[in-house]
């Protein structure tokens, strides 16, 4: 069967694309970079050079396919203006919506995320109410919808929203495991707040049973790993997996947001990315504690990492590219 994933370039969208490859599928990618599509060549899948932005590109590169896996998106980076997340996380996948429809493709596995939610009560599960906190999370929501809007139209889909992905290759928590290690994290705000955690894999499967089960048509579900922890929980669990005692002490939150506020202020006329943002801040203070029964009950959905193994794995990936 001939696959198309988007955003295989990066962490989650190339896990898949790899793991599809190795389950027999013949796996193309949509890739803005060459370098990155030569690498993805040497793995055996197909790029098409191209950008979701350009419809022709994705109509190219949707062409022939009969799953589509829509993974790419831009995520927090505060030096871009909020027209490029809409450009990106709303154009793009109107483009591979009106692609995948006209081309005949018979599912489209959409990637949405749990923020969407925003500030939940856990565990939250797909029925929480959409409150998204920053523009990210608000252009998601809206490809998130735009995707509904057309798999109510007719066009055979699903919807998956992931939580805290980690594994071996990614690099937005390096900084915790990093900081963790050399003794320099410090906890904002008193720890207290949720936080969930998926392994690589366990997401990467839960993707492809979105892509294969008959019971995922048209359903929407979150796909998250065993269990979710406190922020104090989760630090001390990556202490754990770096060989570090428990971090200790705390910062109020309230200076702090104010000098992220400040600091994206500033940068972000210059397209620089802030050192410190309020989006990033979100991790300390916003709970992130969800449910996946639906996505168990109804297509076999069963996470098997434990978190302190996934941390483990995780870690030790980062000593092994001299990262920690």
């Amino acid at each position: 069967m001939q696959v198309l994933v988007t955003g295989a370039s990066g962490f989650t969208g190339g896990h898949l694309a790899r793991t599809l490859k190795g389950r027999g599928y013949q796996v193309r990618a949509l890739v803005r970079n060459p370098a990155k599509a030569e690498a993805l060549s040497r793995d055996g899948i197909e790029p098409v050079i191209g950008d979701l932005v350009n419809a022709a590109d994705v109509r190219r590169a949707v062409h022939g396919c009969e799953v589509v896996y829509h993974i790419g998106a831009i995520y927090r980076e505060a030096r871009f203006g909020d027209e490029v997340y809409r450009q990106i996380n709303v154009g793009g996948t109107e483009h591979v919506l009106d692609a995948s429809r006209r081309e005949g493709v018979g599912r489209v596995v959409h990637c949405s995320t749990v923020g969407v939610h925003g500030d939940v009560k856990a565990p939250a599960d797909e029925t929480a109410a959409f409150g998204p906190l920053d523009v990210y999370q608000e252009s998601k929501l809206e490809g998130e919808q735009l995707a509904r809007k057309y798999f109510d139209a007719g066009l055979p889909g699903t919807i998956f929203r992931p939580v805290g992905i980690h594994g071996p290759g990614d690099m937005r928590f390096h900084k915790l495991f990093r900081t963790i290690a050399n003794g320099s994290f410090r906890m904002i705000g008193r720890g207290e707040v949720l936080y969930h955690m998926t392994y690589i894999d366990d997401l990467v499967d839960g993707i492809i049973r979105c892509g294969e089960h008959p019971a995922a048509l048209g359903q929407t579900y979150i796909l998250c790993g065993p269990r979710y922890t406190t922020i104090t929980e989760l630090a001390a669990a990556v202490a754990q997996a770096v060989g570090r005692p428990p971090p200790r002490g705390h910062i109020p939150a309230g200076p702090v947001l104010a000098a992220a506020k400040l600091c994206e202020a500033l940068c972000r006329p210059l397209r620089i990315e802030p050192p410190l943002h309020k989006r990033r801040l979100d991790f300390f203070l916003i709970d992130r504690g969800f449910s996946c029964a639906k996505a168990t009950r109804e297509i076999g959905y069963a996470p098997q990492i434990p978190l302190q193994e996934g941390l483990a794995r995780t870690a030790a990936w980062y000593k092994s590219k001299g990262l920690l």
